[in-house]
């Protein structure tokens, strides 16, 4: 028959015990890092999913190239069957934000998906994406502009300038009018290609463009391994 003492003993190794899991779980021994799925397969980093808009309905943490006025009129998050994204209309300026904070080398391939909704007859452009990888001596971002063009065929490339960033065209045309689209770029070794120079350790931050008189939104922005 178990005594007395021999009950408390063992209900407090067994506290001891249940005390031990805890703290390994809580130091990362059962939980997930980011990224990662319980298999350690890597399934990617989530950068930007628009899902916490301002006050304004502007995203949180960017910011206005030029006219923050401006840029909470034409950039608005809205919702769709549940779902958040960045509505652009009639933009005259470029949003960006410093928060988003990845190794390129590590995760080299950058996901989004837009959608083109009206498109004008005498637009020239869709939307543009500037994953800037790097700054320069004078800590301007060192990026380049992929581009949703009109009618430039996909595959062309427009080297940049001082002030101005490399394109490179990777959908042309408005159609599928209406539809989400993802696209699917290496960054890191289109830097490497353009650049002549590895990046920064870590990414600078993302810009987004729509095209004056367009309509188009924009959606989840991950980075995954290769």
């Amino acid at each position: 028959m178990m005594t007395s003492r021999m009950r408390r003993i063992l209900k407090k190794e067994l506290v001891v015990g249940l005390s031990t899991l805890v703290i390994c779980a809580s130091l990362g021994g059962g939980g997930l890092s980011e990224g990662h799925a319980q298999d350690g397969i890597v399934k990617g980093i989530v950068l930007e999913d628009f899902s916490k808009p301002n006050e304004k309905g502007f995203p949180q943490d960017w910011e206005a190239q030029r006219s923050t006025v401006t840029a909470h009129e034409t950039y608005m998050i809205q919702e769709e069957e549940g779902q958040p994204f960045l509505s652009v209309k009639n933009a005259n300026q470029r949003v960006y934000t410093k928060q988003f904070s990845w190794d390129p080398k590590q995760y080299p391939i950058l996901t989004w998906r837009w959608r083109a909704r009206v498109v004008p007859e005498q637009a020239e452009f869709i939307a543009a994406i500037y994953p800037s990888l790097d700054v320069d001596f004078m800590f301007i971002p060192v990026n380049t502009k992929y581009l949703w063009s009109v009618a430039i065929p996909v595959g062309t490339v427009k080297e940049g300038g001082m002030f101005s960033s490399t394109e490179m065209v990777i959908r042309s045309g408005a159609a599928p009018l209406g539809e989400w689209v993802e696209e699917r770029i290496n960054v890191y070794e289109d830097f490497l290609r353009i650049h002549n120079h590895e990046p920064a350790e870590k990414a600078w931050g993302i810009s987004l463009l729509g095209g004056p008189g367009v309509e188009v939104d924009f959606g989840s922005i991950q980075v995954h391994e290769e």
